[in-house]
């Protein structure tokens, strides 16, 4: 495996079903592998999660317990269900804080308000280019600088106008540069504190030396 490449690992709300067993001690076990740098993603998922909701109720509660224990970021799938998510979320950090980042946040109010006071993160990607997709915008436009992370979900949910592509990483630029223009920052500006919000959080993750 390349030196800067790392993974998480985790049980998407998608798969509640086949792994509804799953127990904190193994994701815990999966964690001590050196290039695991979180957990995730795990989530709630009301729109394209089938499983059922009882075994995503458990599934997250697993995934949550083993944040708390490593400290290891927890990569939150959260697909309209705020409420007990944000209820969650409160609960298992108000017994024991840990690190958590919303991926491809698509949240309303109340789960940005709860993560922000959580002192959670909230990633942003091709999601944010879609039309019809004000809220989003709204959020990356007025969250503060370090709370916000880049990211493309490659290969899927490829920025606009190419969503019928395949994603890819390189495709980052092109957030960037919207996430720029939504807070009017240069794009270098932008890509500098995000960059340094990604080693904060993910601080398994060694950073490579700035060169000279």
């Amino acid at each position: 495996m390349h030196d800067n490449v790392y993974c998480t690992v985790g049980t998407l709300p998608h798969f509640s079903d086949e792994e509804k067993d799953v127990t904190t001690e193994e994701i815990v076990a999966l964690t001590r592998h050196p290039k695991v740098a979180g957990i995730g993603e795990a989530g709630l998922d009301r729109v394209y999660g089938t499983a059922d909701w009882t075994n995503q109720i458990a599934v997250f509660a697993a995934h949550l317990a083993a944040a708390q224990e490593t400290q290891l970021p927890l990569v939150i799938h959260s697909v309209r269900e705020d409420e007990t998510m944000a209820a969650m979320l409160r609960e298992a950090t108000v017994a024991r804080p840990f690190p958590f980042v919303v991926h491809a946040f698509s949240g309303g109010p109340l789960l940005m308000e709860t993560a922000l006071d959580l002192g959670g993160y909230f990633g942003f990607g091709g999601l944010m280019t879609y039309e019809g997709n004000d809220q989003i915008r709204q959020a990356a436009g007025s969250l503060p600088r370090d709370r916000i992370l880049l990211e493309t979900d490659s290969p899927s949910m490829p920025p606009a106008p190419f969503e019928t592509d395949r994603n890819e990483p390189a495709n980052l630029s092109k957030i960037a540069e919207l996430l720029a223009k939504l807070r009017g920052d240069g794009v270098e500006d932008v890509a500098g504190y995000t960059t340094d919000n990604f080693y904060r959080l993910f601080a398994k993750v060694a950073r490579p030396p700035v060169a000279h």
